[in-house]
């Protein structure tokens, strides 16, 4: 039998239940901004309206960028098929133990945090045009409101995975013989086209290239400060993560792998980025003349959802920094609706970056981008694992038992702890290449220059703020703990009623 609501624990930690429209029952955390508006919270400013569906489609679908279509075989160029498949796979471990440690803490702590020109020719309508007119249109997309964006991506996410498997499923195809080319099996696998290229330093560049595609699977935990349910929400997107991992990272590269020969001179030399896709190489090789075109719709929609991403995450790390006095307090300003404009105004002032391609070429843009965004990832992936381990040390501290968790972290603490050493190994050695004679300062300044930029800013904020490293003992868990099993119940009644229906019927 159930308990009361009286004596049920509130499901989110310092919440109430307030009634919203329609007498429909709310958690409403103690706040200083807290309002209610057809039956949606709005906390901090932000609007909880994230669904769990939208959750578990964000953190499926959030990393399928555009780039995963034709920057896949740059991989293949570097390692080879079996190269890039392990590289690929040991840092999709890491992710994996990422998403465990950051659903452990989350579920506790939920708080805000070239394929144009293909179509249209440069002489008919200017690159800076395209980059102006998509600037306009993602800074208006994005203000519209979390449940726009969450159904948005929702339906996006969608078709992204639905466009994977038919491009999985024509890979298959293409390699067995449908396209009258002859079978290939894993011809691509052996010399001279693998299974390993260029040794030790092309497996290196892989890890490199992974971080930065991976980057963006730890979305969810910004998203939680706008999820209606974040303790159930979260680790459904957090189990999912492994997935991700199998479809879509090792699938597009064992996929890529059996198709495309890692020396194909179009995976770096191609007249465009849809033109170096390993898919587009192999199907045009096959005499499906307008398979650019296929693949281009795709790329078209997957930046779009990209880079309603990228703003999403940025604005939201923004807003959450101001809230909590590390930013300028504008940045924490939000409309009625809860929409923190200021934040996603700013975050699309990045766009213009993309005004670099008239100058650079696309190639040395990616190749910096990458370089960069690729030692950033395992920075704050060591900060947020390094955040996990002190959470369960403090915990361990206190004497408080597991099995009070939100939500517990797969198997052994070493694993994480081991994760966090791999991700400061890699951080180190991803740049080895230019120390290569001669010495490539570019390569140098690109690979390393996050890490002393991470501490400048840690230690600055330290010293400005006077702040001091929070003992063990003196960690605050209060009403963190406290599981609701309210929904557990309500599970549980669903199914028996399901159950009663179909003998009913």
């Amino acid at each position: 039998m159930s308990r009361s609501s009286q004596d049920q624990p509130p499901p989110f930690p310092g919440t109430t239940d307030i009634t919203g429209a329609g007498g429909k029952e709310l958690d409403v955390e103690k706040t200083d901004a807290v309002d209610v508006q057809e039956g949606i919270i709005i906390e901090d400013g932000l609007r909880r309206a994230l669904k769990g569906r939208h959750v578990s489609l964000i953190s499926l679908a959030s990393v399928i960028g555009a780039s995963c279509f034709y920057g896949f075989g740059y991989a293949l160029y570097l390692s080879g098929p079996v190269g890039a498949l392990i590289g690929f796979g040991i840092v999709g471990f890491m992710v994996w133990a990422l998403m465990q440690s950051i659903g452990e803490v989350t579920t506790m702590f939920p708080i805000a945090g070239g394929f144009i020109e293909y179509w249209v020719p440069e002489e008919k309508f200017p690159l800076w045009g395209w980059i102006l007119v998509f600037w306009v249109f993602f800074s208006c997309l994005t203000t519209l409101g979390v449940h726009i964006y969450g159904e948005l991506e929702f339906y996006l996410g969608w078709f992204k995975i639905g466009a994977l498997a038919l491009c999985f499923f024509l890979s298959f195809l293409y390699n067995v013989g449908a396209f009258g080319t002859g079978y290939i099996g894993f011809r691509y696998w052996g010399a001279p086209y693998g299974p390993i290229l260029h040794g030790i330093e092309g497996f290196g560049q892989v890890f490199v290239l992974a971080s930065a595609y991976y980057v963006g699977t730890e979305i969810i935990s910004l998203a939680a400060g706008e999820t209606k349910d974040p303790r159930r929400a979260i680790p459904q997107g957090v189990n999912t993560v492994v997935y991700r991992i199998l479809f879509v990272y090792m699938g597009l590269i064992f996929f890529q792998g059996i198709i495309c020969p890692s020396n194909s001179p179009d995976l770096l030399n191609a007249h465009s980025t849809t033109a170096s896709s390993p898919f587009t190489i192999a199907f045009t090789a096959g005499g499906w003349t307008w398979s650019a075109d296929f693949i281009n719709a795709i790329i078209v929609v997957a930046f779009i959802s990209a880079v309603n991403g990228c703003i999403y995450v940025q604005s939201r790390a923004l807003y959450s920094l101001a809230l909590s006095g590390r930013a300028p307090k504008v940045f924490a300003t939000t409309s009625k609706k809860g929409v923190p404009y200021v934040s996603i105004l700013t975050s699309c002032l990045w766009g213009f970056l993309a005004l670099m391609n008239l100058k650079v070429t696309a190639g040395q843009v990616f190749s910096y981008m990458t370089s960069v965004g690729g030692s950033a990832a395992y920075i704050a992936w060591a900060g947020i694992i390094l955040t996990h381990l002190r959470v369960r040390s403090g915990m361990e501290k206190q004497g408080i038992d597991q099995s009070t968790y939100p939500f517990r972290a797969f198997g052994s603490i070493w694993i994480y702890r081991f994760n966090l050493f791999l991700n400061l190994f890699i951080l180190f050695i991803q740049g080895f290449t230019a120390f290569e004679s001669p010495f490539n300062w570019r390569s140098f300044i690109a690979s390393y220059i996050m890490i002393p930029t991470s501490v400048v800013f840690f230690l600055g904020y330290k010293w400005y703020h006077n702040t001091r490293w929070v003992r063990l003992s003196e960690m605050d868990f209060s009403d963190r703990l406290v599981k609701d099993d309210s929904e557990d119940e309500k599970k549980k009644e669903s199914r028996v009623a399901r159950l009663v229906d179909r003998f009913r019927n």
